[in-house]
């Protein structure tokens, strides 16, 4: 069997079908449209039901491409059971879907969520009317708590087995019964299936039904009136049921003007002038608890002796200080990952050029990303907490009000929000903005966001850089670096490219809640299978071609020194183009420019392209056995050339270049032109070179910010002063016209 779940957006319908489903969830998109696709399986007692999680929608009115998915779902695969999901607390609002989904030829139920928030204020539904009214079974769940489950699938499955027509409640509207009458006798004759839904839109003058039927919808035409909005007076008459029916079926008082805990909360989270310095604040407090290696400032302090004895406890725990949660697991994970990383280079003979290619090419480049992956697990698991608490929706209202300066919309701030976690879904999920200059300008915004596959280059970077002291720190001003060039270039795009106003923003807020456990773990396993099925196949497959083009000559020959290979000999002709961004320079620097590049593939390629060759330095494998794997990667980001302020360029340059052929792949299936697609990688090209030679060159020449900051300065007054005087010629043109 197969279930659709279909709701209101917030009504806790994706937290209802994660609670259902667990770890057999799987994420994809639609055919034809890039709306996201959830679909799991349900077991119980020996009892498999596939479950479908359709996209939130208002209405099955072709608005949106939610609406056209959820809509062509239902009427073209036929699900067994419609669980429709209504949340108790806005109960009358929900309940417009509802007038709709019942008109459909498929057995259904409602799902009524969050009766214990309900239950809680003191009020509760009466179910038996609330079925009586639209006759259909009507269960009491809370997705949350996980309660009422297991009876609202065995009241969906025992519905399934029976046969159910559409009926409407709008149908007998003095003001088109006639037309709906006449309507639903041509789809009678014609054989059609859904006739009462079918007959609706027809009177209603719906777009997707006039394709589906053209006939039947022009003979329905012929009797409308063109003077009268029959889509409004269907919509009236749907309201209006609900309040003659529905009114009084929640018992118990409302709270009346009384705030609730979600709006006490906030006027403080959602300031006009403080909600976004505590946003930043939150997310430093993320970095801090994921990447510092003094978590409660006792190192800086001196509070903590530090011990020059070395020890497992000093490399996991910290030595003068107390590491992290999140760096404590990357240590660990280091260990285990240098530890067998050990074991197999003992266990393969010498002197052979398979046992380099195990141990240089195929285990230091797999395994520095695999150190990696319990941080990744941890930022993941507090954004998680974040967006499951209703929190990051409040971040979107924020952002709407700084957003519109820069042309954008509290809109565009939510796929941009995705692109944290990867900028393949994120410029995907453009496609609900309807504005055509918005859409583009977003998606050309979105690798300036670190995605997830970044996050091991900061992390690897921070570890090393200023002996690991500031790791969170770096981590973070790499994302606030992203964050700054993003709103610089939304400037500049919108002064000369994109110009004209934000589409109007709206947003429903859902309540805040406690995250649920199992959601939490389902989104982060899903994360984990992400990056060991990357360091399985694609990374894995990528340091085997690396370690060939870095062991071969273009003689085909095995070679000692990794310049004279085919890639080494490559990058050494066009490494001087990085000379001026820092990282080109010295012997290795050919080096850093291969790994650079290789992430315009897929930046988990960076790290494990820098393994690789650091797996291959003579210096790097003479350390003591009892060291990490880091310390390889460290010998060789140390010996930069450029010092620190070209480690920095590398990681701006690899934050703002192309995010990975994945991202580009997408961002073309958005914008349908070769010339748009090529004009973003032209553009992602030039911001990550200009930005990274600024960071270099400031970072080794102090005084060069100062010639910046002048110059800055002095075209703000220029522009200042221009529009000054336009404002005071102006008034002088016109009278001279008008003479």
């Amino acid at each position: 069997m197969k279930f659709a779940l279909a709701g209101n957006p917030n009504c806790g319908k994706t937290t209802l079908f994660n609670a259902l489903t667990g770890s057999t969830a799987h994420v994809g998109n639609w055919p034809g449209v890039t709306v996201d696709k959830r679909e799991g399986s349900y077991r119980k007692k020996g009892v498999k039901i596939d479950v479908v999680d359709l996209p939130g929608i208002y209405s099955l009115s072709p608005y949106t491409p939610e609406e056209v998915v959820s809509r062509n779902f239902i009427i073209d695969e036929k699900p067994d059971v419609i669980v429709n999901v209504v949340d108790a607390t806005n109960l009358e609002r929900n309940l417009y879907l509802t007038t709709q989904i019942m008109e459909l030829d498929r057995p259904m139920i409602i799902a009524l969520n969050m009766c214990d928030v309900l239950a809680k204020a003191k009020r509760k539904v009466d179910v038996k009317k609330l079925a009586d009214v639209f006759g259909v079974p009507v269960v009491e769940i809370s997705a949350l708590r996980g309660k009422g489950l297991d009876e609202m699938m065995r009241v969906a499955a025992k519905a399934a087995d029976g046969v159910r027509e559409g009926r409407s409640v709008v149908a007998d509207a003095p003001a088109i019964a006639e037309l709906v009458k006449e309507a639903k006798q041509r789809y009678a004759d014609a054989g059609a299936d859904n006739i009462v839904f079918r007959s609706i839109k027809a009177v209603e003058g719906d777009e997707q039904e006039k394709a589906k039927n053209p006939r039947i919808f022009e003979l329905v035409g012929m009797q409308r009136n063109d003077e009268v909005d029959y889509e409004a007076i269907v919509a009236d008459a749907r309201y209006k049921f609900i309040t003659e029916h529905c009114s009084g079926i929640v018992s118990g008082k409302p709270q009346g003007v009384k705030l609730s805990k979600s709006d006490k909360i906030d006027k403080v989270l959602t300031h006009r002038i403080w909600g976004i310095p505590i946003f930043l604040v939150i997310m430093f407090a993320v970095f801090h608890l994921t990447f510092s290696e003094d978590f409660l400032y006792l190192g800086a302090m001196g509070a903590i002796p530090s011990t020059k004895t070395p020890s497992v406890w000093n490399d996991i725990f910290g030595n003068g200080a107390i590491n992290a949660p999140g760096t404590i697991l990357f240590n660990l994970m280091d260990i285990a990952t240098s530890s067998l990383g050990e074991l197999i280079a003992g266990a393969m003979p010498e002197g052979v050029w398979y046992s380099s290619l195990v141990n240089d090419g195929i285990v230091s480049g797999v395994f520095s990303v695999l150190s990696f992956i319990p941080q990744i697990l941890v930022l993941f698991l507090f954004l998680s907490i974040l967006e499951d608490s209703g929190y990051m929706a409040r971040v979107a209202f924020i952002m709407d009000r700084a957003f519109r300066k820069f042309g954008l919309s509290g809109k565009s701030f939510l796929p941009l929000l995705m692109c944290f976690g990867c900028a393949v879904p994120g410029i995907m999920a453009t496609k609900t903005l309807e504005d055509p200059k918005e859409r583009r300008m977003t998606i050309m915004l979105a690798p300036f966001f670190s995605c997830g596959a970044k996050l091991p280059i900061w992390a690897a970077f921070g570890a090393i850089l200023f002996g690991g002291q500031h790791s969170d720190l770096i981590v973070y001003g790499m994302y606030v670096l992203g964050i700054v060039i993003a709103i610089v270039s939304a400037i500049l795009l919108k002064m000369f490219v994109f110009k004209g106003e934000a589409s109007p923003f709206i947003m429903e807020l859902p309540e805040y809640h406690r995250p649920q456990f199992r959601n939490t773990m389902v989104h982060l396993w899903q994360k984990l299978k992400h990056y060991l099925f990357r360091a399985a196949t694609i990374i894995a497959g990528s340091t085997v071609v690396i370690w060939f083009l870095t062991n071969i000559s273009f003689s085909f020959q095995f070679v000692e020194d990794q310049g004279d290979s085919i890639l080494g000999q490559i990058a050494q002709v066009f490494s001087w183009l990085f000379v001026p961004l820092g990282f080109g320079m010295g012997e290795d620097g050919w080096k850093f420019v291969v790994a650079a590049f290789s992430g315009l593939i897929a930046k988990e390629m960076v790290v494990s392209t820098l393994g690789t060759f650091a797996g291959m330095q003579e210096d790097a494998l003479e350390v003591d056995s009892d060291q990490l794997l880091s310390t390889a990667l460290g010998t060789l980001v140390s010996g930069m050339a450029g010092g620190a302020p070209a480690a920095f360029a590398f990681m701006a340059f690899n934050l703002l270049s192309v995010p990975c052929m994945a991202a580009v792949g997408a961002a073309y299936g958005e914008m349908r032109s070769g010339k748009q697609i090529w004009a973003a990688i032209g553009y992602w090209m030039l911001v990550a070179y200009v930005v990274s030679a600024l960071v270099y060159w400031i970072g080794t020449y102090w005084w060069i910010s100062l010639i910046l900051v002048a110059l800055i300065a002095a075209a703000i007054g220029i522009k200042i002063y221009v529009d000054k005087t336009k404002k005071r010629i102006a008034p002088k043109n016109l009278t001279h016209s008008g003479d």
